[in-house]
């Protein structure tokens, strides 16, 4: 069975996607800690980042700090931070997260529904910029 995360990278349930190559992919999750929080996820089915090889996983936190430094110029945020919990969901997943303070890293802060057109907005903005880094 599909991960949750693969069924969004074929398309089968809606994604608000601002990058995507082919080995990962990355867009909004529906449930940020703070608006821009991103998901890098590799299109390869892998559980824990500990079993990426290592071409996926360097290209993975490249991509990431890629989308950090997209997140700063965008969010005007003093820091990304980044983290891989990995308890969510069975397919591996970098949270790239805009942060002021370590408040903003905290997952009991994560919004149980944001408006699916504030998220598109706010995917286009963050791919706009990457185009440009």
């Amino acid at each position: 069975m599909s991960s949750l995360f693969t069924r969004i990278i074929r398309g089968e349930i809606p994604g608000h996607f601002v990058y995507k190559d082919e080995i990962c992919v990355a867009f909004l999750t529906i449930n940020p800690i703070v608006t821009g929080h991103t998901l890098v996820v590799p299109i390869e089915e892998i559980d824990e980042w500990t079993n990426l090889s290592a071409e996926i996983s360097t290209h993975l936190m490249v991509v990431a700090k890629r989308i950090g430094l997209a997140q700063k110029q965008l969010y005007k945020c003093n820091r990304v931070g980044l983290i891989i919990a990995g308890f969510e969901i069975p397919h591996c997943h970098l949270h790239v997260i805009p942060a002021d303070t370590m408040s903003d890293l905290s997952f009991d802060q994560a919004a149980s529904h944001v408006d699916p057109t504030e998220l598109a907005a706010q995917a286009q903005k963050l791919a706009a910029i990457l185009k440009t880094i």
